[in-house]
């Protein structure tokens, strides 16, 4: 599924196993923990298969059940 060529660098995209990754959706965040994604050796690229994609969908759609709900602080910045 991955060790091909990335899109934006001469670099490898490897599988990296990561604890946490998180995904913006129009319905909101999902956060997928212990996943397998696609990383770029070289320029940290990260690229996602389609059965991540759909999951997260599913999860933010409500068709698939989630383990549990975490609160996100939110603020301004002035500039």
């Amino acid at each position: 599924m991955y060790d091909y060529r990335c899109e934006f660098c001469a670099g490898t995209v490897r599988p990296k196993k990561v604890r946490r990754e998180a995904f913006k959706h129009k319905n909101g965040f999902v956060i997928l923990e212990d996943v397998t994604i696609g990383v770029c050796d070289e320029c940290g690229s990260r690229y996602y298969s389609a059965d991540i994609i759909h999951t997260v969908h599913e999860i933010a759609t409500g068709t698939k059940p989630f383990e549990r709900t975490e609160s996100i602080p939110v603020a301004h910045v002035s500039q």
